[in-house]
């Protein structure tokens, strides 16, 4: 770094010093020290508020809906919640839907008066989608055809009122644009009622996709979603300030891809909610489709783009066999799952402006923790990034022990965007909250002499052979340097001598030679780690909503074709 070029540190230093934009200030959430930015709105109805102007937000097909026309539609919402469904503050209500408009606007709604969105994964079967009704308690459920096609199997077993969106085929759900129709008929045109939440209220329950029994609700609060809405801003204005000239102005507005759904925290938070202060325009799919997608973006000139690494992909081939214009792409990020080296790589190289992203946040830090970009990350392209601002990370041994730079332990967490806790599981809560504000995150990772962050794996996503543990994340990175090699997910294979073998499963391009694929990882791994059990499709590899390779019923299946089930 050159004595001109200020580092990182300097220019976060100067942005968030007093009199600054995003000054920041020492106080506490539910009751644990943290830093937090002074000029945030005190809840998401005031970001709601203060973004309603007449710039384009919401685009989905041939519907177009401004920032302030958004509000007073949401604003309609709140009143017949309030009103006609006596929703009070702290009340639960479930959203469970395509990413249609009505997803943001019936959130908006819930959180501007003080209730608590339950962001309900649209993919549950019913009797998941039982399991979170009951657990979440949830007065009044927002939902499309599919999802009460689902709920009609377990109605009978629950007490909740429904509301349609975007069909009449359920007797027993009146409509929302109908409700709204005769409520404007018979009130006239409303504001947002007075009803309103406090900073450190509960905003939103998301259930987390856990590996073994029921998924947990992760509630957060206003203040923990702004803490990372704004720590993305200051990211941002902190990599433009460090340019070695200052970006030119925008020749449009900025807009952004909705490919993930909005019940995920990638969806919700990132692409989302980060658009409000930016005045960026939303543009929504029916489902995701590559064709679609690159017509979009070449239509509606987008800039953004965060998903998971196989819609990258997919986009990536959609381009170049239409050649279609994706100029506009200045940034790629991802979400959901980290990507491959050579993926960050390609990014760069398949797209004619844009730069790869990515960071490492969970659900329960509301997506915040680290964050990296541009030139930096392909310099880094194994790293998840550097902390955030308002957020500490530390490595820990099984002593609970700080370890030093580049040793490898339990990652740990604090700081405004923690959540408050899981509902209704004081238990998890013990597992998960350490002394000091400090939150478990189950991953191992290290942090290397200028805090870049480097996750090797989840705790319990290693594969013991022998004795000696081998992280799948390093195997699968290995794999898919392979040209052949699309996905690729590693998992442990019981076995009578060694305990464990290494398995995989690949998704191919073209039928790989074993002996071959062998010869090409001993460069790459050592021996002891090289797969054992080898799975081969043509298909993409089964994913969960979020983009996280369903990695349990791959070793399942490897299992049961083994023999070993």
């Amino acid at each position: 770094m050159s004595d001109h070029q200020p580092s990182r540190a300097d220019v976060l230093r100067t942005l968030t010093a007093a009199g600054q934009t995003y000054e920041l200030i020492e106080t506490t959430i539910f009751g644990r020290d943290c830093r937090f930015f002074k000029n945030a709105p005190a809840t998401l109805r005031e970001l709601f508020a203060d973004s309603a102007s007449d710039a384009e937000f919401l685009v989905y097909e041939d519907e177009r809906l401004t920032f302030a026309e958004t509000y007073d539609k949401s604003a309609q919402i709140a009143q017949l919640l309030v009103r006609d469904y006596g929703i009070a503050k702290g009340d639960r209500v479930a959203i469970s839907m395509r990413n249609y408009p009505e997803w943001v606007l019936s959130f908006m709604a819930v959180t501007s008066i003080g209730g608590i969105a339950v962001a309900m994964n649209s993919l549950w079967r019913p009797d998941e989608m039982a399991y979170g009704l009951n657990d979440s308690g949830a007065k009044v459920l927002i939902a499309d055809d599919e999802r009460l096609e689902r709920f009609a199997q377990i109605e009978e077993s629950l007490s909740i009122r429904t509301i349609a969106v975007r069909t009449a085929a359920f007797a027993n759900s009146p409509e929302l644009s109908a409700l709204l129709a005769s409520q404007a008929e018979t009130h006239g045109v409303f504001a947002m009622p007075e009803q309103r939440p406090e900073p450190e209220d509960d905003a939103t329950i998301l259930y987390t996709s856990g590996s073994t029994g029921h998924p947990k609700g992760v509630v957060s609060c206003h203040r923990n979603i702004l803490a990372a809405l704004l720590s993305w801003e200051l990211d941002q204005t902190c990599g433009a300030a460090m340019l070695p000239e200052p970006p030119p102005p925008p020749a449009q507005q900025a807009a952004t891809l909705l490919a993930v759904p909005l019940f995920h925290a990638t969806g919700s938070h990132a692409v989302y909610l980060a658009s409000y202060r930016h005045q960026r325009k939303l543009v929504a799919m029916y489902k995701w489709d590559a064709a679609t997608a690159a017509q979009l973006i070449e239509e509606e000139k987008i800039n953004s783009f965060i998903a998971p690494a196989a819609m990258t992909g997919d986009l990536v081939q959609e381009a170049t066999r239409t050649q279609r214009d994706l100029s506009t792409l200045a940034s790629v990020g991802g979400g959901g799952a980290p990507r491959a080296p050579e993926q960050v790589r390609n990014i760069e190289k398949s797209f004619a402006n844009a730069l790869p992203g990515t960071g490492w946040g969970m659900t329960e830090t509301n997506a915040i923790g680290t964050g990296i970009g541009g030139v930096d990350y392909l310099e880094h392209p194994e790293s998840s990034g550097r902390c955030s601002a308002v957020m500490e990370l530390k490595v820990i041994d099984e002593q609970g022990d700080e370890l030093s730079a580049m040793a490898r332990g339990e990652l740990l967490i604090r700081g405004a965007g923690v959540f408050r806790g899981y509902w209704n599981r004081p238990d998890a809560n013990a597992e998960t909250f350490l002394p000091g504000g400090w939150m478990r995150t189950g991953d191992v990772a290290y942090l290397d002499d200028e805090g870049y962050l480097y996750i090797v794996d989840r705790i319990k996503d290693l594969v013991i052979r022998g004795g000696e543990n081998i992280g799948c994340g390093e195997v699968e990175a290995a794999l898919l340097e392979h040209p052949l090699i699309q996905e690729a997910s590693v998992y442990a294979i019981p076995d009578e001598r060694l305990g464990e073998e290494v398995g995989t499963t690949l998704y191919v391009s073209a039928a790989i030679d074993e002996d071959e694929l062998s010869d090409f990882l001993q460069t790459r791994l050592a021996k002891f780690k090289l797969p054992r059990h080898i799975s081969q499709q043509r298909q993409p590899l089964p994913r969960t909503a979020s983009g996280k390779i369903l990695k349990r019923d791959l070793r399942e299946e490897a299992c049961q074709r083994l023999g070993l089930a």
